[in-house]
């Protein structure tokens, strides 16, 4: 909102112009007293005493009155214009794998200790704050899905929670892709009034439990117009899984504060998540380190964008009365002095 002060009629202003002239061309200040003297030097000192105490200073209230009334006449105010958004936004479900596979440390750089998830969560959070007018929630899964947070527009509420999450949490074993899609479809055919709505699915792995095959998933997505978005990460070779805290998603290092590697991960399935995303209008992706699953959320920020309106509109303050009550506190200043302490005789 911004606010500055302005006049609803500028041009009666310029009025105020007229009252030195109006000053000017009277040609004196105030009347003279009608006394008479017997001498001529007692009635120039009266005369000027008059003029000096009475005229001049009634005079200048009287102007000073009527340009503060010229003043309130111009319509002196405050203005605050303000704009209103109204955003048309789109309902976005993130779909996370949760499983003990994204504890791998294959997308970082070599001298750091950075898992699938840790840069997972980041690339999430910096994509929920660029969506400021959709609703997003979070599905997360391993071998079973869970809410982790419904679709809301409370963004800092939904980071909290994301940043809460580790590998670990869920204790079921597996890879559940087709469930967890499902889990986010019904979300989203459940919000009434949904101009667009669409799935973003992260994973690094192959559907290996569930109830659903993610092919399923994506019809079923397909049907009630949702478009699915499918990212596969990690490196597309078999890497090792080190030895973490399900507790706590902390890595275990040995004596030596080195890794110790368990078992061997397979790549994610490419083929099915290409599958899934053709099926429901939408896009597979592929990310083997931060900066390319980076890339990958920009590209679907662009393509998605939100409808925003802007509705600029301005409201007033008046501010006529204060010129407008200082005017009349001199005018009945000017006729208090006149009939007291400067009362002429007639």
């Amino acid at each position: 909102m911004n606010a500055h002060f302005q006049f609803q009629y500028p041009w009666l202003l310029g009025l105020l112009a007229l009252l030195p002239v109006y000053a000017f061309l009277r040609g004196r200040a105030g009347k003279f007293s009608a006394l008479r003297f017997s001498s001529t030097d007692l009635a120039r000192a009266a005369g000027g005493a008059a003029r000096g105490a009475m005229g001049r200073l009634l005079f200048f209230l009287r102007l000073l009155s009527v340009g503060l009334c010229l003043v309130a006449l111009a319509g002196p105010r405050f203005a605050h214009d303000r704009t209103e958004t109204e955003a048309s936004g789109v309902d976005i479900m993130l779909v996370l794998d949760l499983s003990w596979s994204m504890m791998a440390l294959d997308m970082g750089r070599p001298d750091e200790r950075v898992s699938r998830m840790d840069i997972a969560q980041d690339v999430l959070a910096d994509f929920i704050r660029r969506r400021p007018s959709d609703r997003i929630g979070l599905v997360v899964f391993s071998a079973v899905p869970y809410l982790a947070s419904p679709l809301t527009l409370n963004h800092d509420w939904l980071i909290r929670n994301l940043q809460r999450l580790h590998v670990g949490m869920i204790r079921e074993l597996g890879t559940a892709i087709g469930d967890a899609t499902a889990t986010a479809v019904k979300r989203l055919q459940a919000l009434k009034g949904s101009k667009s709505r669409i799935i973003i699915l992260l994973t690094d792995g192959d559907n290996n439990q569930g109830a659903m095959d993610p092919l399923p998933a994506a019809e079923l997505s397909a049907a009630l117009r949702c478009k699915l978005y499918t990212i596969g990460i990690g490196i597309e070779q078999p890497c090792m899984l080190p030895k973490f805290d399900p507790g706590t998603g902390r890595l275990l290092l040995d004596p030596a504060g080195r890794v110790t590697p368990t078992i061997a991960l397979q790549p994610a399935n490419y083929s099915v998540l290409g599958a899934m995303s053709r099926i429901s209008f939408g896009k597979s992706y592929r990310a083997k380190n931060r900066r390319q699953l980076e890339g990958i959320y920009q590209e679907i920020d662009r393509l998605e964008k939100t409808e925003v309106k802007l509705r600029r509109y301005t409201t007033f303050t008046p501010l006529y009365q204060w010129p407008l009550v200082a005017a009349l506190a001199l005018l009945g200043m000017e006729l208090l002095l006149a009939n007291t302490r400067y009362r002429r005789v007639p």
